[in-house]
């Protein structure tokens, strides 16, 4: 593990004083005990260096060493026996690329633990001199590793937590559908009265139940696809079909919950058939997660539009709404895991998986989410995928054109204007 980037500046501070030394000495006031005084000093600044710098052969052996010898590291193997041998048998590999890389492209750089001291951690610098020779600068970084070692050490068991916490709600999401389908069925059966009228409040009690199981359902069924997704446990189920027929599926389970609403929900389909390699379930999910989504944040008397357009291999499924709006900071929030946005009288039920799982679903297809608003104007949410098999279909008709023909299917839900 290569610790982070450290500027050559020790190497370079000594080229200045060499530099200093010969201009000085070049200047032709100097003496023999001038230059012996000059090059003294020079000695003492380059052995008060925090690193050890270095001239190396080609082939990696120490020519001049100057400053502190990092632990673990022996001055003279590094003239005998070369850098290569000061590191461990583990490291010694990587440093030799990097002095090969260094006489080959001109610099180079490994990270390795020394001989002698395995605990501890060295870095090289090299650089290639116009003669050929190498320059280096090596240095003690025993506690930059020891901290990287750590936040990767964290990194890993926070994943691993992450990876375990997706799969105990994954189980959990599975055991908790077990009695909660049964819950369904027999309340079911009850609702349609199959055995007998029920009296009184009991009809009503009854449908309350299945309505809240049917709630409770939905809420694990996200949180069961959303905790396969982050366990990379979910794969999709593809096959070829007209994409229209889930998006239009998905319109009329939402009908009732747009009158209920007060939302005109309509749907503008392209005008022929669409066939696409995709997952029938996840793009029904999708439009489901939009609507839904978009149904809450639209005020009584709103409208939302579900536009399909396709061209070359790329479907665009937009829903677009009137609505109330998200502000620029809270859209690059939008699309993380229970994440909701807004203030507390604005979040208005829901795990904060719908969105999550849309931009997942999209994700997983090769695809991209798109969220595009302003506060009190609106929001339109665009989904991306290259899910198309065949030639480029027409276009979506525009907004509020011919609605009367067979292939725009319109959901005038919501209050009559």
């Amino acid at each position: 593990m290569e610790e982070g980037p450290v500027p050559f500046l020790a190497l370079a501070g000594a080229i200045l004083i060499f530099t200093a030394v010969l201009l000085m000495l070049r200047g032709g006031a100097s003496t023999p005990a001038t230059e012996t005084a000059a090059l003294q000093a020079l000695e003492q600044e380059l052995a008060s260096q925090p690193h050890l710098i270095l001239t190396l052969s080609p082939e990696g052996r120490a020519l001049s060493a100057y400053g502190t010898v990092p632990e673990g590291i022996s001055l003279d193997g590094l003239f005998e026996a070369g850098l290569v041998d000061a590191a461990a048998q583990a490291d010694q590999s990587v440093l030799q690329a990097a002095i090969q890389a260094a006489s080959r492209e001109g610099q180079g750089r490994a990270g390795f633990s020394p001989r002698y001291a395995m605990q501890a951690y060295a870095v090289v610098d090299l650089r290639r001199l116009a003669d050929g020779r190498l320059a280096a600068i090596l240095r003690d970084a025993s506690l930059e590793h020891s901290h990287a070692v750590r936040l990767e050490t964290a990194r890993i068991e926070a994943d691993e937590m992450n990876a375990g916490k997706s799969r105990f709600l994954a189980n959990m999401s599975h055991e908790l559908r077990t009695p909660l389908n049964a819950i369904m069925g027999f309340s079911d059966i009850m609702r349609t009265q199959m055995f007998g009228p029920l009296t009184g409040k009991y009809a009503e009690y009854v449908g309350l139940i299945h309505e809240s199981g049917r709630h409770l359902l939905d809420l694990i069924n996200d949180v069961l696809d959303m905790s396969k997704i982050q366990a990379q446990r979910y794969e999709l189920t593809r096959e070829i079909f007209d994409i229209r027929e889930p998006v239009s599926a998905a319109l009329r389970l939402l009908r009732v919950q747009a009158d209920e609403a007060g939302v005109k929900l309509r749907g503008s389909l392209p005008t022929g058939l669409i066939e696409a390699n995709a997952d029938r379930r996840a793009l029904k999910q999708i439009v489901i997660n939009l609507v839904s989504n978009a149904i809450k944040f639209t005020p009584a008397g709103g409208q939302i539009t579900v536009n399909l357009q396709a061209y070359g291999d790329i479907l665009d499924l937009s829903v677009i709404d009137n609505g109330i709006g998200i502000s620029a900071e809270d859209v690059s929030r939008l699309g993380r895991p229970f994440e909701q946005v807004g203030d507390t009288t604005r979040q208005i039920g829901g795990t904060g998986l719908g969105l999550s799982l849309v931009r997942a679903f999209a994700e997983l297809h090769g695809g991209e989410m798109i969220i595009e608003s302003r506060l009190g104007e609106g929001t339109t949410v665009t989904v991306r995928l290259p899910v198309l098999d065949v030639a480029p279909i027409s276009p979506a008709e525009p907004e509020g054109a011919n609605e009367a023909r067979a292939n725009v299917v319109a959901f005038p839900g919501g209050r009559p204007t």
